[in-house]
């Protein structure tokens, strides 16, 4: 018996039938789908402390469940104290079976958990189906502890996805339970 997420199973068995009939697409395989979700972290102090910078890489393993890496700087800037290949973020790309448990963790147990939500942006589509959307603190996902934590930086998250359009990730996403805001009481 094989393991299937929670998300992929509902993906499979109604919001692409859903999209289809929303769309007019002709063939199943039209129907946009998530590829990849891609989690990124740039620790600021992390040119002044290393040990940030190995801190923040185990709290993105916790959290996504996969070997998170460093990110280096490509160049040298002499205003931040920044060298070409100084470690001064971390980031991790999660797919499959890891993509659907992180978002399916991040709907129902991470986002309620921020001060004061009402729902995310919908409003941070590139033009080409892709959304990202910025956590500002790492402690709301509960698999961090709070007494572990140095410092408290946020998580820039990207959704790729197979859209052409960003109506089609719009309505893909929101399908698969992301929380944006109502439409309705933006105006």
């Amino acid at each position: 018996m094989s393991y299937t997420p929670r998300l992929k199973k509902k993906y499979d068995e109604e919001v692409r039938s859903k999209l289809q009939e929303q769309f007019g697409y002709k063939s199943p395989m039209e129907v946009p789908r998530l590829l990849k979700i891609a989690i990124n972290q740039g620790v600021g102090k992390g040119t002044q402390d290393r040990k940030l910078v190995e801190n923040a890489v185990k709290e993105m393993t916790l959290v996504a469940g996969q070997q998170a890496v460093t990110t280096k700087a490509k160049k040298s800037v002499s205003n931040f104290k920044l060298r070409d290949g100084m470690a001064i973020g971390a980031k991790v790309t999660l797919r499959r079976e890891k993509m659907y448990d992180f978002l399916d963790r991040l709907i129902s147990t991470a986002l309620p958990r921020v001060r004061d939500f009402r729902g995310i942006n919908d409003k941070s589509f590139d033009g080409r189906g892709n959304y990202t959307m910025g956590v500002s603190e790492q402690i709301i996902f509960p698999e961090i502890s709070l007494d572990d934590v140095a410092n408290i930086t946020g998580y820039d998250i990207t959704f790729v996805t197979s859209a052409k359009t960003d109506a089609e990730a719009l309505a893909l996403l929101r399908e698969l339970g992301l929380p944006f805001k109502n439409q309705n009481n933006n105006q």
